[in-house]
């Protein structure tokens, strides 16, 4: 049964940023304490500011087990006690945790999920949210490899943005953004799935390593937003022709063209630590609501930077971008207007 404006929900991937983007850069990546870290301060934060009850995504990545030995370890130092449930879920470490965790929460009444990953993880948990009867907005945290749609941000701020939202010290006009993504439709319906981000088609009809750290097989990019300072496939775009997560539109590029044809070469950070070299032969804008249709006869289709299903040669496939789709809390608008209204100021006390 829902329980109310005062509960959030906490959805964790234990195992993002370790692909062979990370292997390849030669990135680091955030250990299973850190994550822990992070969670242990955004559910404090939140709790201080009133949120009664927190949902946590269980897993088998050691996150929930040393969540649990912390709230165990020192009750004198947690007091009055954290109000943290997991989720009754066998865990399976695979996407379906992401998915299943996410109408658990719904189910449940959470006011917002706080993620923490990548783009692929945010865009799980967006798909299953979509799904749902009524608003239940995400706060996104970066912990992944490529980190094109989550902010990294500390999460302690979020935590406060978090209670204020669920609270309703701060209301949705406030609190809340709308956000873009891309649809992609196979057969007219026959499948249907989106990306928060980027969709990408290539030659390479095998799944692999899942992972896009390559551009050489890339025929065409499909872009809800085009950003030059982030990491990823958006990067390509950004460096081209700029679009902003709020303004309208997307961005089509069309990528690796026939030797003699012309085409624009950048260089682009698609992974961390590293420049890729690119050829786009032409791009344009990429207004809403009309649907693209894929020229390649075949191939394998890529959504947020992974390798996701391939398509033969007589598939219609086509992408949309869609905006409004889903809802953010955005946390540095929603401390803005707590500023002003005074929300977090203590009374005064007389001498």
């Amino acid at each position: 049964m829902p329980s109310g404006r005062t509960t959030i929900g906490i959805i964790a991937n234990p195992a993002s940023a370790r692909d062979i983007r990370r292997v390849v850069a030669g990135a680091g990546s955030l250990q299973i304490a850190d994550r822990v870290n992070i969670i242990m301060r955004m559910i404090a934060t939140a709790v201080s500011l009133g949120v009664e009850r927190v949902l946590v995504m269980p897993d088998r990545g050691g996150i929930c087990a040393m969540i649990a030995r912390q709230l165990n370890s020192s009750p004198q130092a947690l007091e009055p006690r954290l109000p943290v449930e997991f989720l009754d879920m066998q865990p399976t470490s695979t996407v379906r945790d992401t998915f299943q965790a996410a109408r658990m929460m719904c189910e449940a009444g959470v006011s917002a999920i706080a993620v923490l990953g990548g783009d692929g993880t945010h865009r799980a948990v967006v798909r299953e949210l979509m799904g749902t009867e009524r608003i239940v907005p995400i706060i996104a945290l970066s912990t992944g490899t490529n980190n094109a749609f989550p902010e990294l941000r500390e999460s302690t701020i979020a935590g406060i943005a978090a209670a204020l939202y669920a609270t309703a010290r701060v209301d949705a006009d406030q609190a809340l953004v709308p956000n873009k993504l891309l649809e992609v439709c196979v057969n007219q319906g026959q499948r249907r799935d989106v990306a928060l981000v980027d969709v990408v088609v290539s030659v390479d009809g095998h799944t692999g390593a899942r992972a896009i750290w390559s551009t050489e097989q890339i025929k065409s990019l499909y872009l809800s937003f085009a950003d030059p300072e982030v990491i990823g496939l958006s990067s390509i775009g950004g460096l081209l022709h700029p679009v902003g997560r709020r303004e309208p539109g997307g961005l089509a590029l069309w990528m690796n063209a026939a030797p003699g044809r012309p085409a624009v070469s950048l260089r682009a950070p698609i992974v961390p630590g590293r420049l890729c070299e690119v050829a786009v032969s032409r791009f344009e804008a990429m207004p809403a609501g009309r649907p693209y249709l894929v020229a390649q006869r075949g191939g394998m289709i890529a959504l947020d930077g992974e390798r996701e299903f391939a398509f033969e040669e007589g598939d219609r496939v086509e992408v949309t971008l869609r905006e409004d789709a889903f809802y953010t809390v955005d946390v540095a608008k929603s401390l803005a207007y707590a500023a002003r209204q005074g929300l977090l100021r203590s009374a005064k006390t007389s001498d």
